[in-house]
């Protein structure tokens, strides 16, 4: 697909959101996952605003939602720190990564877009969506 669009590849990418009361229906946004297929590349960037999810619920374990982010960037990265998805590509990774789950942690919906670089976007993305 590069060369197509200017030099830019497709990507797809999903906010993490942190769920601290599901019964509530109150989140904040935690973290981006990036995805782009044609680079081979998936990565999260996750920055967790404490006093925000305090103030949504103050009996959170901020220590365990900070190690669910932190899994969620091992098992991007690949290899032994991503566990059972250690030996899987990219794609299933984000797949495993953005399918629905009822955790703290949750996956929003998948959006697309073009990038000419992958990392730069996620940063991009955490800034723009998450800071």
């Amino acid at each position: 697909m590069s060369g197509l669009h200017n030099g830019r590849d497709v990507f797809e990418y999903a906010v993490l959101k942190v769920v601290p009361r599901v019964e509530r229906g109150e989140m904040i946004n935690a973290g981006v996952v990036v995805y782009c297929h044609a680079k081979g590349f998936v990565e999260a960037r996750t920055y967790l605003d404490e006093a925000r999810l305090l103030a949504l619920d103050p009996t959170v374990d901020v220590g365990g939602v900070r190690a669910a982010l932190g899994a969620v960037e091992g098992i991007c990265h690949g290899g032994e720190q991503a566990g059972q998805a250690a030996g899987d590509d990219a794609g299933r990774r984000f797949r495993w990564l953005i399918a629905p789950r009822s955790t703290i942690v949750q996956p929003g919906p998948v959006h697309t877009g073009l990038t000419a670089e992958p990392t730069a976007e996620a940063e991009r993305l955490l800034e723009l969506l998450v800071r």
